[in-house]
């Protein structure tokens, strides 16, 4: 059994690293309906639609314009979620779709780094490849 350290994960816009990240977190959710007839004993239910959304955490910066700079709200962007590394020839799992960013918020104490957070509502499929 394979397992992963958190320290793997990269972030990509489009082909471009997302500087800072933290972490981040894939969420995929199926819609269903019911369709329970007279005479059945048990509601059974159907898959309509599927869905997915993510977040993702860096430390604020502000520099890095390419990055967490195109996660702007309102914006559509291409994801990409790497949890095993972005290294090529690896054979790594990763998640790639067009999302837009939903919501944008920082955080921040007195004695620890500023924070942003970005949300994003996927827009059709989230494709699970492998890196080559």
């Amino acid at each position: 059994m394979a397992n992963h350290v958190g320290n793997e994960g990269v972030v990509k816009v489009g082909s471009v690293t997302v500087a800072e990240v933290r972490s981040f977190s894939i969420n995929m959710s199926a819609d269903t309906t019911e369709d329970t007839v007279i005479g059945d004993t048990w509601k059974t239910h159907v898959v309509t639609q599927n869905s997915w959304t993510a977040e993702v955490t860096c430390f604020w910066d502000e520099a890095d314009t390419t990055g967490q700079g195109a996660f702007t709200i309102g914006s559509s962007v291409t994801l990409n979620l790497y949890p095993e590394g972005a290294s090529a020839g690896t054979s790594e799992t990763y998640y790639t779709g067009t999302a837009i960013v939903t919501g944008w918020g920082t955080s921040q104490t007195h004695n620890g780094m500023v924070e942003a957070t970005y949300s994003f509502q996927g827009t059709g499929a989230l494709t699970k490849s492998t890196l080559a």
